[in-house]
Parts: structure tokens; C-alpha cells; sequence
């Protein structure tokens, strides 16, 4: 099996593509250890020492560091990964997760902005997941109130020193363009 690594804009996260479908549908993101329990491959990469946080992907796993060195940790989670998938065993067990919540479960807007927050989701999904996932990581919808998006940072993007560049130069121009009810982009 070989693993390809790849840097992201996030100095503290790199990038893991194992070359296999890790989720199938959604993403999920592990903060700190007690969440793993409801993946054996995170409750796995959390037991190397200076792993902060994962995420997983459609095809892909992003890892989080604290001040530990890559050269140290690169070769424990490449073995780790490969070990997990070599095993046959599910990224996901079971059971449920804090980590995995539903993306509309939280969701804030007034009822007479549907169509604004269709619009933006639409956006959202079509322009700018696909660019945020490149990077190993995922913006999603949270909300919308007096013409503010509230959008959530996962994976590579949180905690990202890049990521306020994204969502005001990239995001935010992007969606007032589109959209001329949206002033501003902020993270939650």
C-alpha cells in the first residue's frame, strides 16, 4: 500500500491519501482523543504522541500536530494508517460520535432568508468545498443572521494561520458577488 503526504497551507496538519474511499459520505473531525472513540483508525492515530487532531475526508486523512516535528511523526502515522487499512477494519465503528454531527442540525437563519441560504449553501458546495478539500480541509454552512455567514472551519482549515485570508479574501468576495444580501464571512 502506498500512502502519498502532501503539505497544506497549515503548518501543524499535513495531508494523507491512502488511495482508498476513507469516508464514503459526510467527514468527520476529531479534536481530541476521548472524541475518537467512535473510530478505530482515529482512536489509533491518537495514541502517537503530538497527534491533535484528525480529520477524515472523502479520500483523505488530515493529521493536526502540536510542536513535535513531522520527520518524527510522519513515519508513526504513515504506519499507523497503513496498518488500519491493511486490517480490514471500518474507519468508523458503529456507534456515534461527537465529531460526526449533522451539518443542518445547528444551522441559524430566519425563514425569509431561504433563498439567500440556498444560494449560499449552492455556492458553499460548488465553488468552494472542492477548493477547501484540495487543501485538506472542509467550510461548512452555520448559519445566517443581519447579512452575516457563519460558516464552519474543519480539518486543515481549523486553526489554519491562513484561514482568515480564505474566508475574508476568498469566501467573502465570493458570496458578496453572488450574493448582495451577504456583508460580511465570519468563522465559528
Amino acid at each position: 500500500m502506498f500512502i502519498q503526504t502532501e503539505a497544506t497551507p497549515n503548518p501543524a496538519t499535513l495531508k494523507f491519501l491512502p488511495g482508498k474511499i476513507v469516508m464514503e459520505k459526510g467527514t468527520a473531525d476529531f479534536r481530541q482523543a476521548g472524541e475518537a472513540d467512535a473510530s478505530p483508525l482515529a482512536s489509533r492515530l491518537f495514541t502517537i504522541p503530538g497527534v491533535t487532531g484528525v480529520y477524515f475526508g472523502y479520500d483523505f486523512i488530515t493529521v493536526t500536530k502540536d510542536s513535535a516535528e513531522w520527520q518524527h511523526l510522519k513515519p508513526a502515522i504513515l504506519g499507523s494508517i497503513m496498518e488500519h487499512f491493511m486490517s480490514g477494519q471500518p474507519v468508523m465503528g458503529g456507534g456515534t460520535s461527537t465529531a460526526e454531527v449533522s451539518d443542518e442540525e445547528d444551522e441559524f437563519y430566519d425563514d425569509g432568508d431561504e433563498t439567500i441560504v440556498a444560494t449560499i449553501k449552492e455556492l458553499l458546495e460548488t465553488r468552494v468545498r472542492p477548493a477547501v478539500a484540495q487543501d485538506g480541509g472542509d467550510i461548512t454552512f452555520r448559519g445566517f443572521k443581519d447579512g452575516t455567514v457563519y460558516l464552519n472551519m474543519k480539518g486543515a482549515c481549523s486553526g489554519c494561520p491562513s484561514s482568515t485570508a480564505t474566508l475574508k479574501h476568498g469566501v467573502q468576495n465570493l458570496l458578496r458577488h453572488f450574493v448582495p444580501e451577504v456583508q460580511a464571512v465570519e468563522a465559528l
